[in-house]
């Protein structure tokens, strides 16, 4: 068995491994950037270290800091998490070159699997169809416009080594194929350090419907059940849910046996997920996920497994003790992301800023996986995923009242989340009778009227000239490793965050400036990527001025009046904060 595992990753994530290895009698390691000093994921690890840098190109996608965090600690195993390395064949190799064993498959699979073109031709030999595509990067916009000539549009452009809907982009018609490509490109980049892309058809109304398998290194694979993940938006998950509604059991069935065969068709062993889209009655293989999901917990619930324990277990060489036969699904599990994004108005537009108020909702059959707590930043170079909400009932419909009551009971404040997004979801009758797809949320819920405004705290003055002094536990860092230290300081009283003080910035509820006035600025922090418009042009209303790429998303900054631009003042690469004028229409 693992003695010490280092997470290379952060947030709700780390926070989940941590705590089985906890229980397990493991040690842990965290790292951070500089943005993470003072991180939830920190706090709760044995040790921590750090790797430097804020964005995630500078910290946790830096293979050399992660390796020297290895070094320094001694750990003998690595859970990459999801997302960042998670899916990353160099960095896998990387770890196990080293002697240190990384909680996963093995970089083999991740090499066929992890890019989503060759995982495409290893589900065709395994005799399970995939959607209509191309089995080859994409080049140039006219290949993805001589692809639509040929099978109809809507297009899919996405990421080759990506998962979770970032860097996918939607292509309506041949003259959106060089943008979307250009943009795709940029995310995949962004978030998975890959750029390469590739396109397949866009289903009309087809269902999310993934399986989860759970391999070991003694030639045992399993299905553990599916999870449906149709609620979605900008192809991003909001609700999942096991098993899924009105799903037919023989389908369930070969859509288990298809996943079995795919993940043995590339010597597939630890937790990993095949996903598919699944339309009047077919399923269609979609991609394969060589990590732990996001939305495992749902499936954890209803097997009575714990999914991170059987990574750990297997990692260490141990055989699975249960068969196909012994596995059982009682009951339903909801799932709810809850993301620090303002769906005002269906937008979801990011949402950065300091936490100021988290209460946790409790009872029957209600657990909440978060990395952060009250006090804790939510910063715009990271996803924007802030905790998950899971339910368990005997039944659908009891799970789906219990999370309405569970969400209820939530209470975040600082920042705009999407909970009220979440109960427009989970109360509509189409949900509520299954009739949803991955389109539903866009195309169907109607969330123009939604408002939402992030209640903000105001911490307490002190004007007392006499200032007591307390011990406090503070951190510092030696060589890179963090310690825990006991100093006696100013009681200064209780302040909102331990970090220091968010930029004061606007609520996110629009994707422009809200006054008409002429000066267009940017909602929330981020980094300019491409400005579209230059001193003379003339515009229109709505009409794209910048791309601000805030929390790895990309939106659309636009103009509120007609006019001629007569100010630039911002550049591609531009750091900008909430509020600042990008530019001025006269």
């Amino acid at each position: 068995m693992l003695k010490k595992i280092l997470i290379a990753n952060r947030g709700e994530i780390a926070v989940r491994v941590i705590r089985t290895c906890r229980e397990m009698g493991i040690g842990t390691v965290a790292v951070y950037s500089n943005l993470d000093r003072e991180a939830l994921h920190v706090r709760m690890a044995d040790e921590a270290y750090a790797l430097g840098g804020e964005t995630a190109a500078e910290s946790y996608l830096n293979t050399e800091a992660i390796l020297a965090a290895i070094e320094q600690s001694g750990a003998d195993g690595v859970h990459p998490g999801y997302g960042f390395f998670s899916e990353n064949t160099d960095f896998a190799r990387a770890i196990t070159d080293r002697g240190v064993t990384f909680i996963g498959p093995p970089p083999s699979a991740i090499e066929v699997m992890g890019d989503k073109i060759s995982s495409r031709i290893a589900a065709e030999k395994a005799g399970v169809a995939g959607v209509p595509g191309r089995s080859e990067p994409l080049t140039s916009p006219d290949e993805v416009v001589a692809f639509g000539t040929d099978v109809g549009w809507p297009l899919a452009i996405k990421a080759a080594y990506g998962g979770g809907g970032r860097g996918m982009k939607v292509v309506e018609s041949a003259s959106e194929a060089a943008e979307a490509m250009e943009s795709a490109a940029r995310e995949a980049q962004a978030y998975f350090g890959r750029p390469e892309i590739y396109v397949e058809r866009y289903l009309g109304w087809p269902r999310h419907v993934e399986m989860q398998v759970l391999g070991d290194t003694h030639g045992n694979t399993l299905w553990l059940g599916e999870r449906d993940c149709s609620a979605q938006r900008r192809h991003q998950k909001l609700v999942e849910e096991s098993p899924a509604p009105a799903f037919p059991d023989d389908v369930r069935q070969a859509m288990g046996e298809a996943a079995v065969r795919v993940s043995k068709a590339c010597g597939y062993y630890n937790a990993g997920t095949v996903e598919f889209l699944f339309q009047d009655g077919e399923f269609y293989f979609l991609e394969m996920n060589t990590r732990l999901q996001v939305e495992h917990p749902v499936t954890e619930l209803v097997t009575g497994l714990d999914l991170v324990e059987w990574q750990i277990r297997i990692a260490s060489g141990e055989a699975l003790t249960f068969g196909q036969d012994d596995v059982r699904r009682n009951g339903h599990a909801i799932e709810v992301r809850i993301n620090a994004e303002d769906p005002s108005g269906g937008r979801f537009s990011p949402s950065p800023g300091t936490i100021t108020t988290f209460a946790a909702p409790s009872g029957p059959g209600v657990r909440l996986d978060s990395g952060y707590e009250s006090g804790d930043v939510v910063s715009q170079f990271y996803d924007n995923l802030v905790a998950k909400l899971i339910v368990w009932a005997p039944d659908r419909e009891a799970a789906r009242r219990r999370m309405l009551r569970a969400l209820g009971e939530t209470q975040i404040a600082g920042i705009a989340t999407t909970i009220p997004a979440d109960v427009a979801i989970l109360t509509h009758p189409d949900f509520a009778e299954a009739k949803h797809s991955t389109k539903w949320v866009e195309d169907v819920l109607d969330l123009s009227q939604l408002s939402v405004t992030p209640a903000d705290a105001t911490p307490p003055v002190h004007t007392d000239d006499a200032v007591p002094t307390v011990q406090r536990e503070v951190t510092a860092e030696v060589d890179g490793r963090r310690f825990s230290v006991k100093l006696w300081v100013p009681d200064l009283g209780t302040t909102t965050a331990p970090h220091a003080a968010a930029r004061p910035r606007r609520a996110a509820a629009s994707a422009t400036a809200a006054t008409g006035s002429g000066d267009v600025a940017v909602p929330m922090q981020g980094t300019i990527v491409k400005v579209l418009v230059a001193v003379g042009d003339k515009v229109e209303v709505g009409q794209t001025i910048c791309l601000l790429e805030a929390m790895k998303m990309e939106n659309a900054v636009n103009a509120e009046k007609d006019g001629i631009i007569k100010e630039v003042r911002v550049s591609a690469g531009a750091s900008v904060g909430a509020g600042d004028i990008v530019a001025v229409i006269e």
